[in-house]
């Protein structure tokens, strides 16, 4: 583990949250101490507390957040054209777009921080059956797999097509709370939750066949093999977990109507 430790940022000059790692395991160890213990014990003797005009300004803040993420990522990969798409690799320092990389990548870094407070606003709300082992592995793994990708890996570079489609999920996903929020008749209509896991499910689907692509037909591609790895069995897993929450959620009838069926 110590090994790990101290081999030498990929990044000379780390961008934030990204310079150690105790900012992040210290964030995580605090968020799972909240969410699943001291949190509960915090709300024991406490009433739900009324987060609607905070979550309608989180929710809006995320989707223009991750919007515009999406939008520039978009229009450097696609519309300018600053990399090879069958092999995007980090920019080398003292590369013109190499600062333009490091931001997009440290924008995307404290977003995943920021996307933990989901969880806080469950706890606050008492909320609890939201807290599955599903929300927090996704959580806690987008945070700490960020910064781990940072570290041994760098800014940028393969990076960016995992952040391309997770940031337009997001916009949608986050359009969705805010509408459901602002409108309790959307949240009746079970479409538009299925259509969010369908979402996520497309995105896994995408990285997993991307990450295949990459390492079997880009032979002279520079992204480290471990990289594309890693990309293939968390597709795998994501798939699988996203996967059987829909067909629990969606595709089987609900236990009250087959009990019902059944008497």
């Amino acid at each position: 583990m110590l090994r790990y430790l101290r081999i030498p940022q990929a990044d000379p000059n780390p961008i934030p949250l990204a310079g150690s790692p105790w900012p992040i395991t210290l964030i995580l160890i605090a968020y799972l101490l909240f969410v699943l213990k001291l949190g509960k014990i915090f709300m024991r003797n406490r009433k739900p507390y009324d987060l609607k005009t905070v979550l309608k300004v989180y929710n809006l803040f995320q989707v223009l957040y991750n919007g515009l993420y999406f939008g520039m990522v978009f229009y450097y990969l696609f519309i300018v054209g600053i990399c090879n798409l069958h092999c995007i690799e980090s920019f080398p320092e003292g590369h013109e777009r190499k600062q333009l990389e490091r931001v997009l990548h440290a924008a995307y870094l404290l977003n995943k921080v920021l996307d933990l407070m989901d969880t806080v606003f469950f706890v606050l709300r008492k909320s609890y059956k939201q807290i599955t082992f599903l929300h927090i592995y996704h959580h806690v793994f987008m945070s700490f797999g960020s910064y781990a990708l940072t570290r041994y890996y760098g800014t940028g570079g393969h990076v960016n097509a995992v952040g391309l489609l997770n940031s337009l999920v997001h916009t949608v996903m986050y359009f969705y709370y805010f509408l459901s929020s602002e409108y309790p008749g959307v949240r009746a209509n079970i479409w538009w939750k299925k259509y969010i896991t369908l979402t996520q499910l497309c995105q896994f689907f995408m990285l997993l066949s991307y990450a295949i692509y990459v390492r079997f037909f880009s032979p002279n591609c520079g992204v480290p093999r471990g990289l594309l790895y890693l990309n293939m069995v968390q597709g795998v897993v994501f798939i699988y977990l996203f996967g059987k929450f829909y067909i629990d959620n969606y595709l089987r009838p609900p236990k009250a109507k087959i009990n019902a069926k059944q008497s």
